[in-house]
């Protein structure tokens, strides 16, 4: 597997080792030994499984000199790559496909009560998502806060 950096500390997006044959291909998603030898916790990934999407990740640690800035890229299930979030980073995506699936790997049960959401279109975040215009937003989505709002995460 390899581990390719991102603009923010820590955000990695890694790119497994594809095993493909006639009908088709696996890949392993984590195991311990590359964990370890890529100083990653593997139970915290995203992927594309279905489709694709545009995946951002925003920093939320507010003593990070990245507090607030983001990456934006698209993950695919043509391309099997998985994107690394630690804690402190807030992830969302829009779906660019008609239909898309993502699978996560996380370090701790999912917990939506304590769920917060940012507000997508936050001009302080400076995301440019593409197709905005005809984003269908679910109804969290559309009531996030503005970053200055958010609480940060102190880690």
């Amino acid at each position: 597997m390899k581990l390719r950096t991102t603009d923010l500390p820590g955000v990695a997006l890694l790119e497994p080792r594809i095993y493909a044959d006639a009908p088709g291909f696996f890949y392993e998603s984590s195991n311990k030994r590359t964990s370890h030898e890529l100083q990653i916790g593997a139970e915290q990934a995203t992927t594309g499984h279905r489709g694709e999407v545009f995946d951002v990740v925003v920093d939320l640690r507010r003593p990070s000199p990245s507090f607030g800035k983001h990456v934006a890229l698209r993950l695919s299930a043509e391309r099997p790559q998985m994107l690394w979030v630690p804690p402190g980073f807030a992830l969302g995506f829009a779906a660019l496909s008609p239909y898309a699936e993502m699978l996560y790997k996380m370090t701790d049960y999912y917990a939506p009560q304590h769920e917060r959401t940012l507000l997508w279109n936050n001009p302080a975040l400076n995301i440019t998502w593409p197709l905005a215009s005809a984003l269908l937003l679910s109804a969290k989505d559309a009531a996030g806060i503005p970053l200055a709002l958010a609480r940060g995460y102190a880690g």
